[in-house]
């Protein structure tokens, strides 16, 4: 609800609470608005919940994509971008992940629903001619952030004095983005549709991240930095369903939008601090 009334009032922004995977009120949402383009960003996300709660996964992530390209079928949009994830590159080894790598062995139902999505999505683009692109994010961080991130969890803790479970340390790095540079390379490629060519839909894959890993180790350097404080460590083994490292090639992006990322970990980090501590004191008031 935070968020949502950062919104209230903005010129031609509109609220709707609707379940994606109703297909009828999405029928009627289209039908209602019909909109020229989608930027389709619910789901159900994160690798390690998808182990506990999996249906609640393939109601949102497969009924709920369902719905949406359904109604785009029969509400035509000018360009249909959803959200995928890295997550489908699972145990590939080779970096940096290509959107032409395999991604035959998802680690996690989560992952397993994304793919699921791009192949829904081409097989829409194929049939019913929607241009469509799927955004393969790479660990987005930043203000208004999933309060089960590691960014929002870490710099919770290590503000508050209480300890951090740190998972295989060592052995994790991350393509840590910043959602204002995700966010400048989507409004680029809004009015950049892809295009049927031959026997080929107008559906494309894209990476959207960082291009540059960091070590699990030196992403809590780098909150510790921005909170001013030392983190308490709680060191654990790597969890089921987890990678050991992501890492984004983005020239297909970049070729496209001229797409470059800008923000450090580091800037980031503090960007985040600043912002997570002025809205716990907006909470707490």
């Amino acid at each position: 609800m935070a968020r949502l009334e950062t919104l209230r009032g903005r010129n031609g922004f509109s609220f709707e609470k609707l379940g994606i995977e109703d297909h009828a009120a999405m029928q009627r949402l289209f039908a209602e608005f019909r909109p020229d383009c989608v930027v389709h960003l619910a789901a159900q996300a994160g690798v390690r919940h998808s182990l506990e709660a999996p249906f609640d996964y393939t109601r949102a992530n497969i009924d709920g994509f369902l719905s949406l390209i359904e109604a785009a079928r029969h509400y035509p949009v000018q360009h249909f971008i959803y959200a995928s994830s890295s997550s489908v590159y699972g145990s590939n080894t080779k970096v940096p992940f290509s959107e032409e790598d395999p991604v035959n062995h998802p680690v996690s139902l989560y992952a397993a629903t994304k793919r699921a999505n791009e192949l829904m999505a081409e097989t829409y683009a194929h049939l019913f001619a929607i241009p469509m692109t799927g955004l393969r994010f790479f660990t987005v961080y930043g203000p208004w952030g999933r309060p089960d991130m590691a960014m929002w969890k870490f710099t919770d803790a290590i503000l508050a004095g209480r300890p951090i479970e740190v998972f295989d340390e060592t052995g994790m790095s991350r393509d840590f983005t910043y959602i204002d540079d995700i966010v400048g390379a989507m409004l680029r490629l809004i009015p950049i549709p892809p295009q049927a060519e031959g026997a080929l839909s107008p559906h494309r894959i894209l990476n959207i991240g960082n291009n540059r890993p960091e070590r699990l180790s030196d992403f809590i350097t780098a909150i510790e930095a921005a909170c001013g404080k030392a983190a308490i460590k709680r060191h654990l083994p790597r969890q089921p369903g987890d990678v050991p490292a992501t890492f984004a090639d983005i020239a297909k992006l970049q070729r496209l939008t001229g797409f470059a990322p800008e923000t450090s970990i580091v800037d980031g980090a503090e960007r985040f601090a600043r912002w997570f501590q002025d809205y716990r004191m907006r909470v707490a008031r």
